[in-house]
């Protein structure tokens, strides 16, 4: 049977792109993404050329058939989300398991992950971390299901967008504004920012910004700041030269 390749691409530094994930790319027979215009964009600055067909949540299911079809042909066939690894708040989870419960090959090309970037840098060591994505953009959902992560005294990770992220702190701070947070802004990209501290800390922090711009990604641990050391705000910029960005 033939193989499907399920291909992490980077959140935003294109240095991130593995050396595994851009030989395979240039060797498949098709490419299936998310947006075909962004994954253009990726394939054109590594000089790659090659069929784009669209897969994204909207049309994953349809999408999935005509990969199958393609792979039941052996042709081999890579999948890539607009950024990050496919699956995780992203389309891909369909797609893997219609190709796998069809009999075919289904392999990782691990790299760029928001959620583990995130973990990595969070300075904290909570065994259990749940990745929970977006939440809800209706407020009593949201605070709800906030309200049952909170409780659950596991770590856990969201995603938000900068006009929703000082409604989120909101939320938290008002369940449990000491639990430590590390919040990641823009990573990997010109402006990449952390923050560390309690909910209540980061928030103020926030607020006092002119503008909130670029994507949140958002560790709330199990423990309150207090009980950790070094919680602080703590920006990171990165030399801005380094950076190449998909625009």
């Amino acid at each position: 049977m033939a193989t499907l390749y399920v291909i992490a691409t980077p959140i935003g530094n294109l240095g991130d792109m593995t050396f595994r994930a851009v030989e395979t790319l240039k060797t498949v027979d098709l490419v299936a993404c998310e947006d075909t215009r962004q994954t253009l964009k990726l394939l054109t600055h590594f000089g790659i050329r090659a069929r784009l067909l669209s897969c994204r949540a909207a049309n994953e299911a349809s999408a999935s058939r005509k990969v199958i079809a393609a792979l039941d042909e052996r042709k081999t066939v890579a999948y890539c989300s607009d950024a990050g690894t496919p699956a995780i708040s992203d389309p891909g989870a369909i797609l893997a398991r219609s190709a796998a419960s069809a009999g075919h090959t289904v392999v990782p090309l691990p790299g760029a992950s928001a959620f583990a970037s995130l973990v990595s840098v969070a300075g904290i060591s909570d065994k259990t971390v749940v990745f929970e994505g977006f939440l809800s953009p209706k407020g009593g959902r949201r605070k709800s299901r906030l309200k049952e992560l909170l409780e659950t005294g596991a770590a856990f990770v969201l995603y938000e967008s900068p006009f929703r992220i000082l409604k989120l702190f909101a939320d938290i701070v008002d369940l449990e504004r000491e639990r430590y947070v590390c919040v990641g802004r823009e990573m990997t990209k010109v402006h990449e920012e952390y923050l560390r501290g309690s909910a209540l800390e980061i928030s103020a922090i926030l607020k006092e910004k002119t503008e909130l711009r670029g994507e949140f990604a958002v560790f709330v641990s199990g423990h309150d700041a207090k009980a950790q050391t070094g919680c602080k705000y703590l920006p990171v910029y990165a030399d801005n030269e380094s950076k190449e960005v998909i625009v």
